[in-house]
């Protein structure tokens, strides 16, 4: 490596790369790179590729317009939902927009669907946006592969000064400069658990979500282990997979009494799902929690509009996003770093009107 391009290397290390840095990477001159850039000027197939190469190389933001809101108007703080349209994801927007605006900052917002590549390109758009924290929340498949994409994007955003944020989802590892609010996702679903097992049920059904994504896994971890704890032996054909959508929780509830009413209670893993459920077991002619207990997990609306109101375990969706912006803004106000910061909230059973003991033996 030449001294300007080792030199064009450590400044882009200081902070964001500038095109004086992709010229020297490149062995061009400045205007060569924003002719490459704009594209809207003639350059040799070898030299562009050359410029290209270094841009990729130094993770080059091109966006005039974000530095000078950056430097001259309102700072942003952006999030990235799977969906906008749930209760619980609103909340948590809530609390990112309160927070934000009471720190003088304006909120970005981007939907990306279940698509991890649409997610990609959310994240990116925002870091070239300028935007000061990028906040990005949903469940995952926590692979290798989900784990490296997303410490690139911490490190390309804390190159470019500013910070990636993961709510509701793991750590990413030692060393990736990441805030982390996470809350007891495990501990509430063992919580709900043990409370149908304390009421008696030993046939309890764990319905909704997929286990393969990290929100359905470890609501399943709670379950499993009070299963344990409880000295009841699981059984995989008590666990019914359904999407987060009342209307297929609907649907799969109502294959399952086709198949057997071999349970006394359900652990929903959400409140709409809860609430699908509910509209199955009442079609069926049960009554909830007379033939059947029922809980959930969220503590949002459906909840206490369903009849019988539901019992569910309470997660700080509004505080899980003010701890988000906080977090991420203190940390910046500290400067860059490489560390983690990592919140644990806590969640607590809301107990309603949804949970009674099982019917006697042979009523069922």
């Amino acid at each position: 490596m030449t001294n300007d391009s080792r030199e064009g290397a450590a400044s882009a290390r200081r902070g964001r790369a500038t095109l004086k840095d992709v010229a020297r990477r490149a062995g061009v001159s400045v205007p060569t790179v924003s002719r490459v850039i704009a594209g809207n000027y003639p350059v040799a197939l070898g030299t562009k590729r050359r410029v290209e190469k270094a841009l990729r190389e130094l993770d080059y933001v091109a966006n005039t317009h974000a530095r000078a809101l950056r430097g001259h108007g309102a700072e942003t703080v952006a999030f990235v939902l799977k969906e906008a349209r749930g209760e619980a994801f609103a909340q948590f927007a809530h609390g990112i927009e309160e927070e934000a605006s009471r720190r003088g900052r304006l909120c970005l917002l981007c939907v990306s669907g279940s698509a991890p590549a649409q997610e990609l390109r959310a994240l990116n758009l925002m870091r070239q946006q300028g935007a000061e924290v990028v906040i990005v929340s949903g469940s995952v498949v926590d692979d290798e592969a989900y784990r490296r994409r997303m410490a690139e994007i911490a490190r390309s955003l804390d190159q470019a000064g500013s910070r990636l944020v993961l709510c509701g989802r793991p750590p990413l590892g030692e060393g990736v400069p990441v805030t982390v609010v996470e809350y007891d996702n495990e501990g509430g679903a063992y919580a709900v658990t043990s409370r149908l097992l304390a009421a008696g049920h030993r046939r309890v059904l764990l319905f909704g979500g997929d286990v393969a994504l990290t929100t359905s896994a470890q609501r399943f971890a709670g379950y499993r282990r009070a299963l344990t704890d409880y000295g009841v032996p699981y059984e995989k054909d008590l666990v019914v997979k359904a999407a987060f959508d009342r209307g297929d929780a609907y649907l799969r509830m109502r294959e399952r009494l086709a198949a057997a009413r071999d349970f006394t209670g359900v652990f929903a893993l959400t409140d709409v799902v809860a609430a699908g459920a509910l509209r199955a077991l009442t079609e069926a002619g049960l009554q909830v929690p007379g033939d059947v207990s029922l809980v959930g997990y969220d503590d949002v609306p459906p909840a206490t509009d369903l009849t019988p109101q539901l019992t569910t375990v309470h997660v700080p969706y509004e505080e899980m996003g003010r701890t988000a912006v906080r977090l991420a803004l203190d940390h910046r106000g500290g400067g860059r770093g490489t560390g983690e910061d990592h919140v644990l909230l806590g969640t607590h059973v809301v107990v309603r009107d949804s949970l009674a003991p099982p019917p006697p033996a042979g009523t069922a």
